[in-house]
């Protein structure tokens, strides 16, 4: 991940030397397992502890001759040892350390982003309430269509949100499984309960059944949870895009004191970080195929998936935090104007009551929906061309001579609209 974009927690976890760190984990979680069934002497067992750790520039002068980083660690390692250090690797293949090391990686990384997504989820959950009974202009296709209020339109989004950490906290504990069964799954060389002992001290559940590795649709679950979680905090940064345009100008990101907006017009103010929120969306959704691909590899196992994930985990989930983060900025931060929401709403002149009007029509004249539905399109089009009130157009009507005008008025109330609001937020007692 390029710096930009990095953040700090996720930097420590995906660290050239907290990978390293997690390697000597299992490794010694790995003695001390033999060393319960008398395979390593408990002096050897002694000194493994107290002198194993690595080197990072003697990993990279041995990996430079052996062209595998797993041989170059174990040969660090039992270098500082000595000579108790042969029995460091014992009964192991590589994938045995680096996948259930990989886990942990994954598992910790994922935790992180989690406690993040929750922060934000309380920040959209505190706008929401602020808003619930804040009316504005409900939109399809980019028109207005009914009134809704600008917390609803929040509460759909928390709710989103919520969903997308059930997603990944699944997807981690599905991660969340170990494996010491050696070269092709059978435990050849290591039996299974020394492998039930090492995930048990490192917090994992042995994999039931692996091959040299753990099976790659539990990491593609994972990147593709991140990914639908992506898409989710895309659509709330596009809807602030879209409140923020000119011609709307409903709520605004942050714009700090000394921000630039263009290097040419002085007076812009874009939506820089919702727009880069995007586009990272865009990102881990490539990630998330990426992932699927790795699923199908040759046989018990090839090494097409390695190249491809140390760069794809480290990056996805920089990702995640880093846009996790930004948007929240942004809700903190955000700029509501209640006063052009309300402009907006009578921006066309009453036609986002149209559809109300429409009812109360059948109903009151008792006339088909068809007929019903000529009859306000009719002038809901003159309302269009004209820039006229749909509700003085419906009053100069001869057909609806017959309701009283306070009737028709009253078709025109926003309360109307907003009456189950309270009940949709009781829905989510923790907002209160």
């Amino acid at each position: 991940m390029i710096e930009r974009y990095e953040t700090q927690e996720m930097r420590r976890i995906w660290s050239e030397e907290k990978r390293f760190d997690l390697w000597l984990q299992v490794e010694l979680a790995v003695c001390r397992a033999w060393a319960r069934d008398g395979v390593i002497p408990q002096e050897a067992l002694g000194e493994i502890e107290a002198k194993a750790g690595f080197d990072i520039p003697r990993i990279r002068e041995i990996e430079a001759v052996t062209q595998h980083d797993v041989i170059a660690f174990v040969s660090s390692v039992a270098e500082k040892i000595g000579e108790a250090g042969r029995y460091v690797h014992l009964g192991l293949t590589s994938s045995d350390v680096i996948d259930t090391a990989s886990s942990l990686q994954l598992c910790q990384a994922a935790e992180v982003l989690l406690e993040e997504l929750q922060s934000l989820r309380r920040s959209v959950g505190a706008l929401a309430s602020t808003h619930r009974l804040t009316p504005c202009a409900g939109r399809t296709h980019g028109i207005h269509a009914e009134p809704t209020t600008f917390g609803l339109k929040l509460l759909n989004h928390y709710a989103e949100l919520g969903r997308d950490h059930a997603r990944i906290a699944a997807a981690t504990e599905e991660m969340r499984v170990g494996k010491i069964s050696g070269a092709v799954g059978t435990y050849g060389n290591c039996p299974p309960h020394i492998e039930a002992r090492v995930c048990e001290e490192l917090g994992l559940r042995a994999d039931p059944v692996s091959t040299q590795i753990i099976q790659r649709d539990r990491h593609a679950a994972l990147v593709g949870a991140l990914a639908v979680m992506g898409g989710s905090l895309e659509r709330l940064a596009l809807e602030i895009r879209h409140l923020q345009r000119t011609e709307v100008l409903e709520a605004l990101e942050p714009f700090g004191k000394g921000q630039k907006g263009s290097s040419a017009m002085p007076h812009k103010k874009n939506p820089i970080l919702c727009e880069r929120i995007c586009g990272m969306a865009r990102l881990l959704r490539g990630y998330a195929g990426t992932a699927l691909e790795n699923i199908a590899l040759w046989h018990e196992r090839d090494i097409s998936h390695s190249s491809v994930e140390r760069i794809l985990w480290p990056d996805a989930f920089h990702l995640g935090h880093y846009m996790l983060r930004t948007l929240k900025k942004v809700l903190d931060g955000l700029t509501v104007d209640r006063e052009r929401m309300s402009r907006n709403l009578d921006l066309t002149h009453g036609l986002l009551f149209s559809g109300r009007v429409l009812l109360e029509l059948i109903d009151r004249l008792g006339i088909s929906r068809e007929a019903a539905y000529a009859l306000v399109q009719e002038q809901a089009l003159r309302c269009w061309e004209e820039g006229r009130p749909l509700l003085e157009l419906l009053r100069e009507d001869p057909r609806l001579q017959g309701v009283r005008r306070e009737d028709l008025e009253a078709l025109f109330q926003m309360d109307h609209f907003t009456r189950y609001v309270g009940e949709i937020f009781s829905r989510f007692p923790e907002l209160g």
